[in-house]
């Protein structure tokens, strides 16, 4: 029975992933054009949701082009990787106190290992296309990313502290009596601009900047290539709105007259409002004024944050 479950709740995963991801491409242009005050999608079906099922059936429809120059196999594969990364980030997820594919005891430490692991789609991808743009706006993915990985990671330490595990199902039940956004502040502030940077999206699209770089790592993607890529990038929003939502807003914890896995949806679906609101509210900063902000901010703080959590710890200890 227990098995049952594992696999029931891996099938709702990738289902229930696939699907929001194909959904946000709708209510992404929705919520932009409210908060914009434009009209947006309207004219394909009720609200215009029909516009997602069209630019899907478009790219399956479109030709499946590798470009000549390329490196063809390393040109085909580069897109899957950002979806595996992203979809085995999906598996330490804990969704209910016994709702979870898995439950490991580095599961913090697997989650920033898949989410490492992205980097290598765009950077094969901007490196196989034999395409000047997107080789630099393969580098430049790879400088963002690997950088904003040590904020993020040394973001998480204080909550490693506080919890004493890296088990997401430990540190959910550890946030009972207070969230950690309260305690750990800075440390979600981190995270969640890492979390952008990482995902790259606005307003730190730099690696694709189309104004720049063409289209940047994906230039000469087309068809279903370049859709696996977009998917990806809406799965990487998802993920790092689910972990926010996990690590420092007490998952799935809430009143118990619902479900806890409606609490963990619901707090994910703010933070995905808000990875949305940004980019309809923020301007694109220029790439060394990113890499600035990493290194003179986003490192002090993290640094700092860990050194009084730790002290924080040791004087409660003692």
């Amino acid at each position: 029975m227990e098995d049952l479950l594992i696999y029931v709740v891996i099938f709702g995963t990738l289902i229930g992933a696939m699907t929001y991801a194909a959904i946000l491409v709708w209510f992404e242009r929705r919520m932009l054009a409210w908060w914009q005050d434009r009209l947006g999608p309207n004219r394909v079906g009720p609200f215009g949701i029909g516009l997602a099922l069209a630019d899907i059936l478009k790219l399956l429809a479109k030709e499946d082009w590798v470009p000549p120059f390329a490196d063809k196999k390393v040109f085909v594969i580069a897109p899957c990787f950002v979806m595996i990364a992203m979809l085995m980030g999906f598996a330490v997820v804990p969704y209910g106190p016994e709702t979870y594919i898995a439950d490991l005891n580095i599961g913090l430490l697997f989650f920033m290992g898949m989410t490492s692991l992205a980097v290598y789609a765009v950077l094969l991808g901007g490196l196989s296309s034999n395409n000047k743009f997107s080789l630099i706006g393969g580098l430049r993915s790879a400088a963002q990313m690997v950088s904003y990985e040590v904020f993020m990671g040394l973001s998480l330490m204080g909550v490693v502290m506080l919890s004493g595990s890296f088990s997401l199902v430990d540190i959910v039940e550890s946030q009972q009596d207070g969230w950690f956004v309260i305690s750990q502040f800075f440390g979600f502030v981190v995270f969640v601009v890492a979390g952008i940077a990482e995902s790259h999206r606005l307003p730190f699209d730099l690696p694709e900047a189309e104004q720049e770089l063409v289209g940047g790592f994906h230039t000469e993607y087309s068809g279903m290539k370049f859709g696996i890529f977009m998917v990806g990038e809406y799965l990487g929003v998802i993920l790092i709105s689910a972990m926010i939502a996990t690590i420092f807003f007490g998952g799935w914890i809430g009143p118990g007259f619902l479900p806890p896995i409606f609490w963990l949806a619901a707090k994910t679906f703010c933070f995905v409002m808000f990875f949305i609101l940004l980019r309809a509210a923020m301007p694109r900063p220029r790439y060394d004024q990113l890499m600035s902000l990493g290194w003179k901010v986003m490192l002090p703080i993290t640094l700092v944050n860990l050194v009084v959590t730790g002290g924080v710890v040791l004087w409660m200890n003692t």
